[in-house]
């Protein structure tokens, strides 16, 4: 396949749209947020301006990382929108916010999406595109894009896995608060003294933990002798963040993440991101992981879509894929636009 940079504008055929979703990384959290410095990736926004300059393609479909906006202090965004203004493209105000949670997908999936019609004489006047009827994230369910049936065995988690979520969820339900608002970090309960060279939102982390310690001293002891001090878990397993309120009560129930953090629970309404890095979620309920072809569902996949036959490399598709459905709904929002 032909590098974009050398091919030239003519010789990409006559279209009507034209979707891109020009790399995210040098504008993401994730990356260097390095921008159009970026020269390998940041500056091919410019390269499909170049194309839009000869085609005059009627209409465009472009997505990015929801930080897009506001990279750079929105520098970014005005030299964007500036450049398609330049072209001749009418475009909204300011990007579309958009995840799929809202369109019934339970994803929490927050992208930016730029529209925009090829009508030189009125880039003055904004396109006006909204949705009605947008879901919030408690009108969804993960359920409704899993299946209940028997998976296969890889993507049941291992019995070491489940000796680790086994003991968080038997230290949530016998501590008090069942509500926790801050990391819970085993390797703070005994600390005396907070060391004063920590920044101050780590004092105060550690200082929460060993209040919670002190509260629950008789159960979180026994706790500790019966799991050997957790001498069997990783770093990582030493760390619990709580972050379903009290929608459940059982981790079994919820949405779980291992992440550098510590292990992670939410509400089984909405999977987080797909994401290329690949962390993938574990449903409580099943004891197992979310498979591609589950994968390919939350982001709209049809049923027939083949995935890569190694899931690594399905993942990554899939979390550097765009949503169909979001894409498909702005698209006829822009096709009906006059």
């Amino acid at each position: 396949m032909p590098n974009i940079f050398d091919v030239d504008a003519k010789d990409i055929p006559e279209h009507d749209v034209l979707c891109a979703g020009f790399p995210c990384v040098a504008f993401s959290k994730a990356g260097k947020q390095e921008g159009f410095a970026d020269q390998a990736r940041g500056t091919l926004f410019f390269e499909i301006a170049r194309i839009l300059e000869h085609h005059h393609t009627p209409y465009i479909i472009l997505e990015n990382v929801r930080n897009l906006t506001s990279h750079d202090n929105g520098n970014t965004w005005k030299v964007i929108k500036g450049r398609l203004n330049e072209l001749g493209y009418r475009l909204t105000e300011a990007p579309l916010i958009l995840s799929p949670h809202q369109f019934g997908i339970p994803q929490l999936r927050e992208r930016v999406v730029i529209l925009g019609k090829y009508e030189p004489k009125n880039v003055d006047k904004p396109i006006k595109i909204s949705f009605d009827s947008l879901k919030k994230k408690n009108e969804n369910s993960i359920y409704t894009v899993l299946t209940n049936k028997k998976v296969a065995d890889k993507y049941y988690i291992s019995e070491h896995e489940e000796y680790v979520l086994q003991a968080w969820d038997e230290f949530h339900q016998g501590i008090t608060p069942k509500t926790i608002g801050f990391p819970i970090w085993s390797w703070a309960w005994k600390i005396s003294n907070t060391p004063k060279e920590y920044p101050a939102w780590k004092q105060d982390f550690v200082n929460k933990n060993i209040q919670l310690y002190q509260d629950n001293k008789q159960f979180i002891d026994g706790w500790l002798k019966k799991y050997n001090n957790l001498v069997d878990f990783t770093d990582t397993e030493k760390k619990m963040e709580w972050q379903a309120g009290e929608n459940i009560e059982s981790l079994w129930e919820g949405v779980i993440q291992s992440r550098p953090s510590g292990i992670r629970v939410k509400t089984p309404t909405c999977f987080p991101a797909l994401v290329a890095m690949v962390q993938i979620p574990i449903i409580g309920k099943y004891k197992r992981r979310l498979t591609p072809k589950e994968a390919a569902k939350l982001q709209s996949f049809p049923d027939d879509f083949v995935p890569n036959k190694l899931d690594l490399q399905a993942y990554k598709q899939f979390g550097n894929a765009v949503n169909v459905d979001v894409i498909k709904e702005c698209a006829k929002k822009l096709f009906e636009y006059n």
